[in-house]
């Protein structure tokens, strides 16, 4: 976002557009004539619905929303997960403010930096919609400021750009801006732990390797991993696997092979559980659900007499368990729509679609996995929490 733009979107004309074209199509308002900045006032609306989900309080507060730092950004759900809390915070990659915000609220006072001029501005002045005072916002890049300050801080937190000058996406911490391995040595100067957002690719042996002592954690929301958090705060090593909203496991790293598998028996199979992705990406998936399920694989399912609890994932009840048969399920599946879970399975949702004359649909849910080298189609029904 432009400077000009930025001063657009703070005038009065334009922030009443805003508010009285919020339910309408972002596509239709860029075309109206009868608005100034149409362009700009459409833009800020697509990103304020968006918002609704994503960002609700930035929504209430009808926030300037850039679009690369809006997609850059955490989601509340997941900036309020995140546990640092103390009396002072520093955060090295501000952006758009929200992993930011979420720290005011566990610290009496928040340093946050931003290397983009325009960018820092912006969420200076979202942090005034929103009420929050604690928070000194710096145009500065954290090279910069850890190389002056002498300023000790209880936590440090950093997001580090994972994009590339072309687009592309990084996941090697040295790739990433700023370098959080080059800067450690600033970094313990200014504070003993840090806390380190990572992409959900960022791989979990790796993160040990990097920090030994760390606590490493695997964040997901509505089945989707969103992040991979590393607390290098000496209270490791440990591996948490998270499902915001439906709990969480915590281990220390595995020093055994995991739990054998036990011989799959059809008809003792009373339900199915659909691990949760952070128990995939930690995996964690067979130490997680011992003797609470019979899980075959870090990415399948499992199954069990009982409903599974205490773990995250998706509990289903089994009304039928049988061989996959591609040629028998087109008898029963010609015209009907499914809902299809895939685990481990050589064919994809839409391959057993046209194989089976059935489409997307809600009327059944069948899930399709490979167990002891054969493959299974299991009937569900509802779901179970």
């Amino acid at each position: 976002m432009t400077r000009e733009e930025f001063d657009t979107l703070r005038s009065d004309a334009v922030r009443r557009a805003i508010a009285d074209n919020l339910d309408r199509d972002p596509l239709d308002v860029a075309l109206d004539r009868r608005i100034d900045h149409a362009a700009v006032v459409a833009t800020q609306i697509k990103y304020l619905r968006r918002a609704r989900t994503k960002l609700p309080s930035y929504h209430a507060a009808r926030c300037i929303l850039p679009p690369l730092a809006f997609e850059q950004a955490s989601s509340e759900l997941c900036a309020a997960h995140k546990r640092p809390e103390g009396d002072t915070a520093l955060d090295l990659t501000c952006g758009l403010g929200v992993d930011t915000v979420a720290l005011s609220r566990r610290f009496r006072r928040v340093v946050a930096l931003e290397r983009d001029a325009v960018l820092a501005d912006i969420t200076a002045y979202n942090l005034q919609l929103l009420g929050i005072k604690n928070v000194e916002v710096i145009h500065a890049s954290a090279e910069e400021y850890l190389a002056e300050t002498d300023e000790r801080f209880d936590w440090i937190y950093a997001d580090p750009d994972r994009r590339s000058a072309a687009g592309r996406k990084l996941v090697r911490l040295e790739e990433c801006s700023p370098d959080i391995l080059r800067l450690r040595p600033l970094i313990r100067r200014c504070g003993r732990r840090l806390c380190l957002k990572n992409s959900p690719l960022f791989d979990v042996d790796e993160a040990l390797r990097l920090f030994p002592t760390a606590h490493v954690e695997a964040v997901s929301l509505h089945g989707e991993c969103k992040e991979l958090l590393i607390y290098d705060d000496g209270t490791g090593p440990l591996l948490t696997a998270t499902a915001i909203g439906m709990g969480s496991v915590t281990f220390p790293p595995a020093e055994t092979a995991a739990p054998a598998q036990p011989t799959f028996e059809p008809a003792a199979c009373g339900y199915l559980f659909l691990p949760d992705v952070a128990l995939q990406k930690m995996r964690l998936v067979r130490r997680a659900l011992a003797g609470k399920a019979d899980a075959w694989s870090e990415n399948g399912f499992a199954f069990a007499r009982r409903p599974v609890e205490g773990v995250p994932g998706r509990n289903f009840a089994i009304t039928a368990i049988e061989p996959f048969n591609a040629k028998t399920l087109r008898r029963s599946l010609r015209g009907k729509g499914v809902e299809v879970l895939l685990r481990e399975f050589p064919l994809s949702a839409a391959e057993i679609q046209t194989r089976t004359g059935s489409h997307a649909g809600s009327e059944l849910r069948l899930a399709f996995t490979r167990i002891g080298g054969k493959a299974w189609m299991i009937q569900l029904g509802e779901e179970v929490n």
